[in-house]
């Protein structure tokens, strides 16, 4: 249960690594022609981006192409994990989805990331992404058995929450294009999060569609807002092995187990009373021949796992658990708003949040950019 947790907080650790909100603009109208002369006419002293001197040329203002960037963001989300497999020592793989039910998968981050970055292209940005991460993920499940006529009782619940440290790592590109102070950015990046309890990263893609205007003011100061979406796709399927010692640092394991097995057994008697209360035409129905099979099958299931675990207890030190899942964010999209204010070309700061849906995010960062 430890690695679920851990693989439910890996999911919140890249999303909050978005750009900030600089493109490359083209004055239009009347009362621009002075600015739009004034780029046409100043010679591009700078190597990147490609192109850069001709989209001058063109009456394109420019952003410095280079940058870096300095972001907190913290974050809370739902996840969702679904079918779960657990193995023994190596041994047969089975199917608990329907013994164990979360209620609840909370997964919640607070990170500081950097992002240097640079326009290889007048329209397209490119950055890398490290990040440090304190993370946490409350959750919460139940054992659910059946007790005849496909009805289902939750016999044992049980919660933890699990706190640690991860490293985010990853690559981005924001293709952008701004005409009049309006701009649109189609911010995307894959990202990696390094959990050290983890047999490998978590991978994540966000895509951060924005739309935005550009309000100047004096000098070169200047305040940005928009609004857009966020999606986020983590890789799903999970698996590995842990010590058993692991899952259970306190040794109750052996006592679990004959609880379990005492709920199975009462389990199994509501299911047959049930049966043998029906009579003969009814047990010939082929809806309740379905629902005295599924019973029959999932207390089965839950049997030999109460007895595969039983015989790991005696070797509890050396023992492992083996584990497949797959894992996703409770909702895909959520909507951003934002905005920036530009003390000059060089810094500036930005705001943004996130909200509907199960996903909540705030974001707080500085900006410095330079010609290369």
């Amino acid at each position: 249960m430890r690695r679920i947790l851990l693989l439910g907080c890996a999911l919140v650790l890249s999303l909050g690594l978005t750009e900030a909100q600089v493109f490359s603009n083209k004055p239009v109208g009347e009362k621009q022609k002075r600015v739009i002369d004034s780029v046409k006419m100043a010679e591009y002293p700078y190597a990147l981006p490609i192109l850069g001197d001709k989209a001058a040329g063109a009456g394109f203002e420019l952003p410095y192409s280079a940058g870096v960037s300095v972001q907190y963001f913290g974050q809370q989300s739902d996840i969702i994990i679904e079918n779960i497999m657990i193995g023994f020592n190596g041994g047969q793989m089975y199917d608990v989805d329907e013994l164990i039910r979360f209620n609840k998968a909370v997964a919640s981050a607070g990170a500081i990331t950097v992002r240097p970055d640079i326009w290889l292209l007048p329209f397209l940005n490119i950055y890398g992404i490290l990040g440090k991460s304190q993370a946490s993920t409350d959750i919460g499940f139940g054992l659910w058995l059946p007790d005849g006529d496909n009805n289902f009782t939750e016999v044992l619940t049980a919660g933890s929450t699990v706190e640690f440290n991860a490293t985010t790592f990853g690559l981005g590109m924001t293709p952008t294009i701004g005409i009049g102070g309006g701009f649109m950015a189609l911010d995307m990046n894959v990202a990696w999060t390094d959990v050290p309890q983890l047999a490998k990263p978590a991978k994540t893609f966000v895509f951060g569609p924005r739309f935005g205007k550009n309000f100047r003011l004096k000098d070169e100061k200047a305040v940005t807002v928009w609004v857009g979406g966020f999606r986020v796709h983590l890789s799903s399927e999970t698996n590995g092995s842990i010590p058993l010692s692991d899952v259970f640092p306190d040794g109750s394991l052996g006592g679990r187990i004959d609880d379990g097995i005492e709920k199975v057994e009462s389990a199994q008697i509501k299911v047959d009373t049930w049966w043998d209360g029906l009579s003969p035409v009814e047990q010939n129905n082929p809806i309740n021949k379905a629902k005295y099979s599924k019973a029959n099958d999932i207390l089965e299931r839950a049997s030999n796992i109460l007895v595969a675990a039983d015989g790991a207890v005696s070797t509890i030190e050396s023992s492992t658990v083996q584990y497949s899942m797959d894992k996703r964010p409770a909702d895909m999209w959520n909507f951003i708003v934002g905005g920036q204010y530009q003390f000059s070309k060089h810094f500036m700061v930005r705001g943004e949040g996130g909200f509907l849906g199960s996903r909540t995010q705030v974001i707080a960062g500085v900006q410095y950019r330079f010609g290369l």
